[in-house]
């Protein structure tokens, strides 16, 4: 889903300017969605070692402990397996006789499968500490 990067990225600037404990009720109100949308993009988030997890019912939440400099967006987007560029149709059909109806649906998929790839290139020149400076100089 596109909007879980966007998600992803939110709540890790937002942890690191908070650099404290967060639920994720805090996080979701902040990024106007629901908590439960939140705890599945966090787990995520978790599980590629982005962010650490506290228990508690009152001081339990989410921590961001890395250097913000060293997080690349990159990271973020594998971590939530992010798809930049696809089809939503495929045209065609492989039972076609014609090459162009037997063939364009692969042929659209590499060249979405390429824009993924220069995304991610991107991606992985920007930081988490960049973002929260074009946030925070802009304001």
């Amino acid at each position: 889903m596109k909007g879980d990067f966007t998600l992803a990225v939110h709540a890790l600037v937002f942890l690191n300017h908070k650099r404290t404990t967060v639920s994720s009720e805090e996080l979701a109100e902040n990024i106007c969605t629901n908590p439960a949308r939140v705890r599945k993009i966090m787990a995520q988030l978790k599980r590629a070692q982005l962010v650490e997890t506290k228990e508690g019912r009152f001081s339990g939440g989410y921590l961001f402990t890395l250097d913000a400099n060293e997080v690349s967006l990159r990271q973020v987007a594998c971590a939530v397996n992010a798809d930049f560029a696809s089809a939503c149709w495929r045209s065609g059909s492989v039972d076609k006789p014609c090459l162009i109806a037997s063939g364009m649906a692969n042929v659209m998929d590499e060249i979405y499968g390429d824009l993924n790839d220069l995304c991610y290139q991107r991606l992985s020149q920007t930081t988490i500490a960049d973002i929260d400076r074009r946030i925070f100089d802009n304001a």
